[in-house]
């Protein structure tokens, strides 16, 4: 089977990691996936922001998220304690660029996948990020000028496993 499709058949949301760092050669290897992703009109708009796992900003992200949502002492924060969350932006102005996250988003857990590292995109932390400190996560995030955040990904190597979920062709696709 293609290394691409087995990759997609494989690919699970990752909710346990261990605590073992990536290398230089992996962590390269999730980011030029995400930034060979197409864009709309080729516009390569898409941003990356390398969050290591103990940063304090994530705490402080997990802290108004889970306050925002009037949520206390989950088992685990946002990104499960992986050791890298890869936050991405976009230009606010371009109307695509949430496209574009997402399909950056792909790529990078596909990649992830097939470098035997598990990941879980992230978009629970959108409102909060969005919210009445936007201005601030931005800056603490170092987002360019005029950008702002879309979607996130944790990166690790798996301390868990489950099977990938199940589809039905029958229900999910029309043929005309």
């Amino acid at each position: 089977m293609n290394e691409v499709l087995k990759a997609m058949e494989q690919r699970f949301s990752t909710r346990g990691y261990t605590e073992e760092k990536l290398t230089a050669a992996e962590l390269d290897c999730l980011i030029r996936a995400g930034l060979q992703a197409p864009t709309a009109a080729n516009r390569q708009e898409i941003h990356i922001t390398v969050v290591k796992g103990d940063a304090p900003v994530l705490a402080e992200i997990e802290r108004d998220k889970n306050r925002d949502g009037g949520i206390e002492n989950l088992p685990h924060n946002f990104y499960y304690e992986a050791p890298v969350v890869l936050m991405l932006s976009a230009e606010k102005a371009f109307s695509w660029g949430k496209l574009d996250a997402g399909i950056a988003v792909e790529n990078i857990a596909l990649a992830a996948e097939g470098l035997g590292l598990g990941s879980l995109i992230i978009g629970c932390i959108k409102d909060t990020l969005s919210g009445e400190k936007k201005d601030y996560f931005a800056r603490e995030l170092k987002l360019p000028e005029g950008y702002e955040f879309e979607i996130a990904i944790a990166v690790g190597h798996k301390a868990a496993s489950k099977e990938p979920h199940e589809y039905s062709v029958e229900k999910n696709v029309t043929y005309l």
